[in-house]
């Protein structure tokens, strides 16, 4: 645990420097005789992570003024109140009132440091919680399973730091996603983000993509040109499916991960760079290491923060917020599409051997070719909508086309509070359909 700031207020001197002593194990600790002294602390030398108030004191004000101050002021930080042995009922109204835990005096020495460290660790699993939140929110990562969890911790104790990062993953995981909530939750968000696909990129061209050439440095080369090294200066390169580079490459990447610098092709003066490299594989760079396919040293160099993204089959339970995330991502007109119970049972129970972007695909096809709006399991090819058919028993009774399209126009009619000129221009079809689509007759016109 970290060295805490923790603010004493009580009008007892020797109280104080009890306090003071005891709560000095865990981090500074500063003092006030009464409610005006704390909010003058609050105000000048705040934030504090734990604050400890004596409910009475000589007026003006008391333990619940000062416990008002700190949660107008520092709403996440715990007090402690302590209260005289006869006053509990003042205590207990001030835990209704926010307080974390009360105290009694005579001090219990080791009740004062177990209710502090546990008051202190929850402030901890607040702020984490709520970093992890913004993680979630800035990033295009979706889902809440505890293998995804555990990613978002790592990326946002990665992000703050300027070391390499290896991320591995079958193909299809979201690795670039990781790589793009790394770069946005760090020091370098303002700088570029470049992604290269390593893989898509000739051995021949590589040399001259990553680090730039000289005019007139190979057949075609009519002008200096800046590598991707230069253009992601400030900032971080993604260099994804590395173990695709090829031997020479690869020693150059060693070279500019050891002296943060290149050389273009054709030059032999060499350049500074300021750039994170984040690299990513979908292959086991240790069976290519073994294979003589890629350098030991540099799997070392790229492996010194390893974050590594589970399958999609193992972690099932983040499917069904991907498939309303997806939805909503490729809906037409603004209107969230409606899955049904029947369809997301199978999309749950599929494997997807393409994990995430396999996943999206599939949506976003599905919502392309369905005019209803209702993607039921026919939207979907096999054997998502017929295999996992028969792995969860589900019923062959299918809704017809009318009766999604009814539930899909419903839907969109809600959507809009039901005004139907509007559900007919989202639907994109006349009020005289619209009224066909809800099997209700359509008002004579006056």
């Amino acid at each position: 645990m970290t060295a805490a700031r923790i603010l004493a207020v009580d009008d007892d001197p020797h109280a104080r420097d009890l306090l003071q002593r005891l709560l000095g194990t865990l981090g500074e600790v500063l003092v006030a005789s009464d409610p005006k002294g704390a909010s003058e602390r609050l105000a000048e030398e705040g934030p504090f992570d734990l604050v400890f108030t004596d409910m009475a004191m000589p007026s003006p004000g008391d333990g619940l003024q000062v416990l008002q101050a700190v949660k107008a002021k520092l709403p996440d930080t715990p007090v402690i109140v302590v209260t005289a042995f006869g006053n509990i009922e003042g205590a207990l109204d001030s835990i209704q009132q926010g307080a974390f835990d009360y105290l009694a005096k005579p001090f219990d020495v080791d009740a004062i440091l177990r209710v502090a460290r546990r008051a202190l660790e929850q402030k901890r699993l607040v702020e984490e919680n709520r970093s992890l939140r913004k993680q979630v929110e800035r990033s295009s990562l979706v889902g809440r399973s505890p293998a995804l969890l555990e990613v978002y911790k790592q990326v946002a104790r990665a992000a703050t730091t300027q070391v390499p990062v290896l991320i591995t993953g079958e193909t299809g995981t979201g690795k670039e996603m990781v790589a793009r909530a790394l770069h946005k939750r760090s020091p370098r968000a303002s700088g570029p983000f470049i992604p290269v696909d390593c893989g898509a990129i000739a051995e021949t061209l590589m040399e001259s993509e990553l680090f730039g050439h000289a005019r007139g440095s190979f057949t075609g080369a009519t002008g200096a040109r800046r590598g991707l090294f230069e253009e992601a200066s400030g900032g971080t390169l993604f260099l994804d499916e590395i173990g695709d580079v090829g031997p020479k490459v690869q020693s150059q990447l060693l070279r500019v991960l050891q002296e943060g610098e290149i050389r273009r092709v054709g030059e032999s003066a060499p350049l500074k760079v300021d750039v994170r490299v984040v690299a990513a594989t979908n292959k086991d760079l240790k069976d290519r290491v073994a294979e003589g396919l890629f350098r030991e040293d540099l799997m070392y160099r790229l492996d010194v923060v390893h974050l590594h993204l589970p399958p999609l089959r193992e972690r099932r339970e983040d499917i069904p917020a991907l498939v309303e995330h997806f939805a909503a991502l490729h809906a037409r007109g603004g209107v969230r599409p409606v899955v049904t119970p029947e369809a997301m049972s199978r999309l749950t129970a599929y494997d997807w051997p393409g994990n995430v972007r396999q996943l999206e695909n599939v949506v976003a096809r599905a919502l392309a070719l369905n005019v209803t709006g209702v993607l039921g399991p026919q939207d979907f090819p096999e054997p998502i909508g017929d295999a996992s058919k028969k792995a969860t028993g589900l019923a062959e009774d299918m809704p017809s086309l009318a009766e999604l399209s009814r539930r899909y126009a419903a839907h969109v009619l809600q959507h809009v509070g039901g005004n139907k000129s509007e559900a007919a221009r989202l639907l994109e079809v006349d009020r005289k359909t619209l009224y066909k689509l809800l099997e209700t007759p359509e008002p004579e016109e006056r």
